[in-house]
């Protein structure tokens, strides 16, 4: 199997947790590797936004001597956005249902960025 078959994989099990609309995996500067969307939308747009956006947060946190964040996540009427590091290469982003409860979604995304982490 490929890695990107192997990233495609790590994509489909989290999508079996239900309630996830869109995943993908890029690397840390926005450039997308894999992507699952179930969802109208531009999957390159979709991570390179994303990537942005955990940067920002690292370089906020690591400014003001707090460490790196573990994750963003991005509240909206219409959904949830959590945008977490799969290692000092690749990050894993996801967008979920706005009923969606976070504490499985959190554990198995955390889950799926240790597999991404190993691959990459």
């Amino acid at each position: 199997m490929s890695t990107s078959e192997m990233l495609g994989k790590v994509l489909s099990d989290l999508g079996k947790i239900g309630e996830i609309e869109a995943s993908a995996i890029a690397t840390r500067d926005g450039l997308l590797m894999n992507a699952d969307m179930h969802v109208k939308g531009d999957p390159e747009t979709f991570v390179a936004m994303s990537a942005t956006m955990l940067g920002a947060a690292e370089t906020a946190t690591s400014e003001l001597n707090k460490g790196i964040p573990n994750r963003v996540i991005v509240e909206t009427d219409d959904g949830k956005l959590v945008c977490m590091g799969a290692g000092p290469k690749a990050l894993v982003v996801v967008l979920t249902a706005p009923e969606a409860g976070l504490g499985l979604i959190l554990v198995e995304l955390t889950k799926a960025a240790e597999k991404i982490k190993k691959l990459i």
